[in-house]
């Protein structure tokens, strides 16, 4: 397998819109990396640069140490799952994976032991003989994989390959294609705009927005510490809670305090919000960092009004009200709470992130 270097890539369309700026990405050798961000964030252009498939504007791509800007796709050693699988329609699975090495004039003994082992890996043998449209939409996308697998590419390129599947079947496939990396032992690129996929897929995470890298770290880390609102919001299901806030001092202590709560903040955040004593934060809280309690402490908790309770099995999902920001509680399913009920709840201010408004970047440590 291979590493894959970006080195301050940019691409501008004509018209002059700027698709992706200054991207600088290594992909380790056999690592599996997320691209990750909203629609029209940059992450499938990057990909499609990586491939050849479009021109970059600026910067180097390295695959394998080789400098591939001028190497047209089929020289890059790549081999690429679409979203919406790209078979041939009038040819068998079995024609469908070969078609790509018989161009190559790879011998026949050497296709038909590629291919059989690529659908054992995938359990498709049985369908060898089918035409796609036979197929389920699950069945095809593990047609297009073996695509790949045949061709034993040193990178495999997915571009948001479970978009078009049903949610069961997503789950599903997820866990396939995490097995099949680490059976594989493969370099991965995976393009997706659902942050659980990235979370539970990827080795590494790249989130993009505007074409900008926003961060770049292990699922976790970027959980943990995120460096701004957007990487904050974006990653975690249900997303971080964020509540406007203003940073008072009141007997040496500093406060959080908006018109629902004067909250004392503790730990590593006291020293960081001393230079915003008087100014606005916003007080970022993942949704299980809110204990749902049955006891008001002052300077600890804070009331407000329940105003929808999802039962998900597991856990349950509270959607309460405090004044004009809605916030999200995940609790354990042996609370009973009703709808229309008021929740006192205990904020763990070891796990609060502050955000400056202006710059939208996460406080931190220098």
């Amino acid at each position: 397998m291979a590493t894959v270097q970006l080195n301050n890539i940019d691409k501008v369309y004509p018209g002059g819109v700027q698709a992706v700026k200054g991207a600088d990405i290594t992909i380790e050798d056999k690592e599996f990396v997320v691209l990750v961000g909203p629609s029209g964030c940059g992450k499938t252009t990057t990909l499609r640069m990586i491939a050849g498939l479009e021109d970059i504007t600026k910067g180097e791509i390295f695959i394998d140490g080789k400098l591939v800007n001028e190497v047209p796709p089929k020289d890059r050693d790549i081999a690429m799952v679409f979203q919406n699988y790209a078979l041939y329609p009038h040819m068998t699975v079995y024609d469908n994976m070969a078609f790509g090495l018989k161009i190559r004039k790879m011998p026949k003994v050497d296709i038909d032991m590629r291919v059989n082992e690529a659908a054992k890996i995938l359990e498709i043998e049985s369908l060898l003989d089918r035409k796609p449209k036979a197929l389920s939409g699950g069945q095809r996308q593990r047609v297009a994989v073996g695509r790949a697998i045949v061709r034993q590419p040193k990178v495999f390129l997915f571009d948001e390959p479970l978009s078009n599947l049903d949610a069961k079947l997503r789950v599903q496939m997820r866990a396939e294609i995490s097995a099949l990396h680490n059976r594989l032992q493969a370099t991965m690129i995976y393009v997706t705009h659902d942050q659980v996929e990235a979370m539970t897929m990827g080795d590494k995470i790249v989130v993009m927005k505007d074409g900008l890298i926003q961060q770049i770290g292990g699922p976790l880390h970027l959980y943990n510490n995120p460096v701004n609102l957007f990487v904050a919001g974006f990653i975690g299901s249900p997303p971080m809670n964020f509540i406007k806030v203003r940073i008072d001092q009141e007997a040496n202590r500093s406060i959080a305090v908006c018109d629902e709560f004067q909250i004392v903040i503790t730990g590593r955040n006291e020293k960081l919000v001393k230079p915003f004593i008087g100014k606005e934060l916003v007080f970022g809280i993942r949704p299980e960092d809110l204990t749902y309690v049955t006891k008001e402490e002052k300077g600890k908790t804070f009331r407000t009004q329940i105003e929808v309770v999802e039962p998900l099995g597991a856990e349950i999902h509270l959607y309460v009200n405090l004044g004009k920001s809605r916030l999200i509680v995940r609790i354990p399913p042996s609370y009973n709470p009703k709808a229309g009920e008021s929740a006192i709840l205990l904020p763990d201010m070891d796990k609060v992130i502050f955000f400056d408004p202006e710059t939208e970047k996460a406080l931190k440590d220098e």
